[in-house]
C-alpha cells in the first residue's frame, strides 16, 4: 500500500510538472506575438519592408531602394541603393533640383521680339528679331501679342528681314540615347503651342493685324545688339516645374535641361547642363564620377543613376528650403493628382506621398516625400529595372509607400 501511495504521489507529481512545462513553452508564443504588433516606429516599418524585399517581384527584377529620415537626419531602409540603374522619368529630379539651385528659384523664360531700322510713314525699313527662349508654354495667343506689338507701334508694312533668333542652344533637335521610334519632342527656342513653326505663324499675325510684308527675308541670325525692344514673353520657372512635374511633360524638361545649360555659356549643350548637375551631386555629398547623365527628361537610355542618387538630391532640396518649398507643391500627390492620381487610394499613402514618378518599357521609378505615422519626414527612392509588367511595379511600390506613412 505504501509502495502505490509513492507510485500514486510521483504520478501526480509528473503530471503537474507536465502541465507547468507546457505552460512555460506556450508563453514565449504569446509574448513574441505582443512584440512583434508593439515594435517601436521605425522597427516596425523595417521589419515590413524587409518582407517586401522576398516579394517574387524581386526574383526577376532589380530593385534599388533607399528610404531616409530627414527629421533625424539618418538612414532608415536600403537595398541595393548604389546599384546603377536607369531613372526613367526621376531624371526630372535631378534636372528641377539643378535649375532651381543654379538658375534660382526666381529665375523666368524670356522669349522677345525686337526691332531695329526706322519706322517712317508708318513702314519699318529694317529688321523683325524673335529671339527664342525655348519657353514650352509659348502659345498662338502670346505670338498674336507680338504681333499686336508691331501693330500698336504703328508699323503696318515692313521692308526687310524677320530674323529668329535660336542661339539659346544648339542645334540638336533630339537628345543623346533617345529612341527613333518614341514620340519625341522637338528641342527649338522658338516654340508655338510646341511646334517649330515659330516664324510661320508669327507672319500669319502680322497679316491678322494687316501689316502688309514688302520684299521680305527669312532667315535665322542673332539680334543686334543695338536693336529695340518691342515686346517680351517671360514664364515662371514655377510655372514650367508644375507640368513638367506633375504631368511629366517631357518637352518642360528638355527646356528647363537647355535654361541651365545655357545660363552661362550659349549656344546651350547638354555638356553645360550635367556639368551643373555634377556640381550639385559633389554638393549634395555624391561622387558625381559614377553616374551617366544624357538628358533632363528621362526618355534617354543612356542615364544610369541610384536611388541613393536620387535620395540625396531630395535631401539636399530639403535642406535649401527655398529649393524644397518651389520642388514640393510641384509634385505629384498620391491619389489625388498628376501621375499619382488613380495611385495609393484608400491607402495611409494617399494625400501624403508627393513624388516623381518614372515609365520607361522594363523601368518603373518612384521618389519623392512622405510623412511617418510619427510626425517624422521622410524621403524616398525607388527604381525597379526589368519590370515588364509595369502594374505589378507600380503595385509593389505603392506597397512600399503605404508602409512608409502607416
Amino acid at each position: 500500500m505504501k509502495k502505490r501511495t509513492i507510485l500514486g504521489l510521483f504520478w501526480l507529481l509528473s503530471v503537474s510538472l507536465y502541465a507547468q512545462t507546457e505552460q512555460i513553452v506556450s508563453e514565449p508564443t504569446s509574448t513574441s506575438d505582443t512584440t512583434e504588433l508593439q515594435l517601436p516606429w521605425p522597427q516596425q516599418m523595417q521589419s515590413q519592408l524587409d518582407s517586401m524585399m522576398r516579394d517574387p517581384l524581386l526574383d526577376y527584377t532589380q530593385m534599388g531602394l533607399m528610404v531616409w529620415d530627414l527629421t533625424d537626419d539618418c538612414q532608415l531602409f536600403g537595398m541595393n541603393q548604389r546599384q546603377l540603374l536607369r531613372p526613367a522619368s526621376t531624371m526630372k529630379l535631378v534636372t528641377a533640383i539643378t535649375a532651381l539651385d543654379y538658375l534660382g528659384t526666381n529665375y523666368h523664360y524670356t522669349t522677345s521680339l525686337y526691332y531695329k531700322g526706322d519706322i517712317t510713314d508708318h513702314t519699318l525699313q529694317g529688321d523683325l528679331y524673335c529671339v527664342g527662349g525655348l519657353d514650352p508654354s509659348f502659345s498662338y495667343g502670346d505670338l498674336d501679342a507680338f504681333a499686336q506689338s508691331v501693330k500698336q507701334q504703328g508699323i503696318d508694312t515692313i521692308r526687310g528681314s524677320i530674323i529668329a533668333d535660336n542661339t539659346l542652344k544648339d542645334t540638336l533637335k533630339w537628345g543623346e540615347g533617345w529612341c527613333w521610334d518614341d514620340d519625341n519632342p522637338t528641342l527649338s527656342p522658338l516654340l508655338v503651342d510646341r511646334k517649330d513653326n515659330f516664324l510661320l505663324q508669327f507672319i500669319n499675325a502680322l497679316s491678322r493685324y494687316d501689316i502688309v510684308l514688302q520684299d521680305i527675308t527669312i532667315r535665322e541670325g542673332k539680334v543686334d545688339e543695338d536693336a529695340i525692344l518691342l515686346s517680351q514673353h517671360k514664364t515662371s520657372i514655377d510655372q514650367i516645374l508644375l507640368r513638367m512635374m506633375k504631368d511629366s511633360d517631357n518637352l518642360y524638361a528638355e527646356s528647363m535641361y537647355y535654361q541651365i545649360a545655357a545660363h552661362s555659356n550659349h549656344p546651350g549643350k547638354a555638356l553645360y547642363a550635367q556639368r551643373q548637375e555634377k556640381a550639385l551631386m559633389e554638393r549634395a555629398g555624391l561622387n558625381s564620377s559614377r553616374y551617366k547623365l544624357a538628358d533632363g527628361s528621362g526618355l534617354s537610355l543612356y542615364n544610369y543613376l541610384s536611388a541613393e542618387c536620387l535620395l540625396r538630391l531630395l535631401r539636399y532640396a530639403y535642406q535649401h528650403k527655398p529649393i524644397y518649398q518651389h520642388l514640393l507643391p510641384s509634385l505629384p500627390v498620391a491619389g489625388e493628382d498628376g501621375t499619382l492620381k488613380k495611385r495609393m487610394l484608400d491607402t495611409h499613402a494617399e494625400g501624403n506621398v508627393q513624388a516623381k514618378t518614372g515609365t520607361l518599357t522594363g523601368i518603373i521609378s518612384l521618389a519623392g516625400y512622405c510623412t511617418a505615422s510619427n510626425g517624422h519626414r521622410l524621403c524616398f527612392a525607388m527604381i525597379n529595372q526589368g519590370a515588364l509588367s509595369g502594374k505589378a511595379a507600380r503595385n509593389y511600390q505603392d506597397k512600399i509607400c503605404d508602409i512608409l506613412c502607416e
